[in-house]
């Protein structure tokens, strides 16, 4: 599965679990636990950066058209 993704371009796994934030620290945390993939919504390079920075988030997906979010330099946002 790829780190960033367009939402709607992408086919998950039916078992899924698809969230707006990382905020659910505890659903995040179950579904990992049960192994199921987490995909978090993210309309900015910011909520790109926090979803990934959590260790139980497989993918970000992004709106169509913020196609810009897929160019990502995911290492100089999470080190610099």
């Amino acid at each position: 599965m790829p780190e960033i993704a367009v939402e709607g371009e992408l086919e998950l796994p039916e078992d899924t679990l698809v969230l707006d934030s990382v905020e659910d620290v505890a659903a995040l945390r179950q579904a990992y636990d049960q192994g199921r993939p987490v995909v978090v919504r993210a309309e900015t390079a910011d909520g790109v950066r926090t979803a990934l920075a959590r260790p139980e988030v497989s993918s970000v997906l992004v709106p169509p058209g913020r196609r810009d979010l897929l160019e990502l330099d995911l290492t100089a946002l999470t080190y610099d």
